[in-house]
């Protein structure tokens, strides 16, 4: 077991419940353990469809053990509010990035890749890379 920090994870998502959906199907294939932080961050505070700079925020902050933050976003507008903030600069974690990632597949590769010891860059690679996952 690495005793190196894990890089958190973010699940930025219209709805909280597909939100929380991929953050449960990811904890649980990654080995169901909590050795890495996983938060979702799903629809808008009053629990509907939508995205929220302040739910992000937290989110990103509740993870954020010192190893750098992974955010994986669903739709369009969820990567312009997190563009949005990493843009002020001082909303989320120095070391949060927004991953360019399909969402489910995206975040199982990171919160699995976390879950290994790798590194804010591994991470991220490992979730792009979900890309060339071919179905058929």
């Amino acid at each position: 077991m690495s005793t190196q920090k894990p890089v958190g994870v973010v699940l930025v998502s219209h709805s909280a419940q597909v939100a929380e959906a991929v953050a449960e199907l990811a904890r649980g294939l990654a080995g169901g353990g909590t050795a890495v932080p996983v938060a979702a961050a799903g629809g808008t505070e009053g629990g509907g469809l939508g995205t929220s700079a302040d739910l992000i925020a937290a989110a990103a902050a509740s993870v954020d053990r010192g190893a750098g933050v992974a955010v994986l976003a669903d739709l369009g507008s969820a990567v312009l509010t997190v563009k949005a903030l990493l843009a002020e600069g001082d909303e989320l974690p120095e070391a949060a990035r927004l991953v360019d990632a399909p969402f489910v597949e995206g975040a199982v590769a990171a919160v699995v890749t976390s879950a290994a010891g790798a590194d804010l860059d591994a991470v991220e690679a490992a979730a792009k890379e979900a890309y060339t996952y071919r179905k058929v």
